[in-house]
């Protein structure tokens, strides 16, 4: 009989630019690596970590979530704080909870917050703020920006805004909530909630809109790229730095499955 064991969901903060993404990768530092060394010193033996989502190199999180099965003597607030002891300092794990042995993180959850930070000011170059903005330095047309977002909401095909090779996960998305705001006197800020996203979305969505309200180009454009046009192609994606996963959403810890349904199925962005 095996001993018995309890399964927690982990909230998780990283700087994107010490890792070289969420994923396992050989020989390089990555977020899932970090966990499961630390997880597994804690254990004794190897203990997968599953995420929400496959954030690339670069890309940071304040929302980001995770889940992992340990021995059930541990409690929630000791393994939290026995996990910050042993991960490197650019990754925190804000808190545990202990949640139903079926819970996975990726398949559950409803919905994913992002925000992208774009610099406007010169002062986005400061060593403080640059290692998560885009530092552009230049001014934008944030009403055009703007009106691009109203665009966005509701169920999309996204195909354009999607690095290629993966037809197989499919390009609509379901946008609920997606607008710019300002950030401080630095710049501005883009968020957007969907219940999934594709590879780089975002980041392509950054770079076309910034293009737009540099007036580099026209805004009927966005449109156009919704609807499939197939002679046109998105701007280049927006560096990663000056994006954040900040939320993961699920309506009910108990009630999440265990298998995928495909049309939850998301890549990193």
């Amino acid at each position: 009989m095996s001993d018995p064991e309890t399964r927690f969901k982990l909230t998780l903060h990283y700087d994107g630019s010490a890792f070289h993404g969420w994923q396992l990768q050989p020989g390089q530092p990555t977020v899932q690596g970090a966990l499961e060394a630390a997880a597994k010193q804690l254990a004794g033996n190897r203990r997968p970590v599953v995420g929400a989502g496959r954030t690339d190199t670069g890309v940071h999180a304040t929302g980001q979530v995770a889940a992992v099965t340990m021995p059930a003597r541990w409690e929630a607030r000791a393994l939290a704080r026995s996990l910050n002891a042993l991960v490197p300092d650019s990754l925190w794990i804000e808190c545990a909870e202990p949640v139903p042995a079926d819970f996975h993180p990726r398949y559950g959850a409803v919905s994913r917050s992002y925000e992208y930070r774009v610099g406007i000011a010169a002062l986005a170059a400061s060593p403080f703020h640059r290692r998560a903005c885009w530092p552009l330095g230049v001014p934008l047309d944030l009403d055009a920006a703007r009106r691009t977002t109203q665009l966005l909401v509701g169920v999309r095909n996204f195909r354009a805004f999607a690095k290629s090779g993966q037809p197989q996960r499919g390009h609509t998305c379901h946008v609920t909530r997606a607008r710019w705001r300002t950030w401080q006197d630095l710049g501005a800020v883009f968020e957007i909630t969907a219940n999934r996203f594709l590879h780089r979305m975002v980041r392509y969505l950054v770079g076309t809109m910034v293009d737009i309200a540099r007036h580099r180009r026209e805004e009927e454009e966005m449109a156009l790229l919704l609807s499939g046009e197939t002679d046109l192609t998105t701007s280049p994606p927006a560096p990663p730095q000056g994006l954040c996963l900040t939320r993961v959403d699920y309506l009910d810890a108990r009630a999440i499955p265990t298998r995928p349904a495909p049309e939850r199925r998301s890549a990193s962005r």
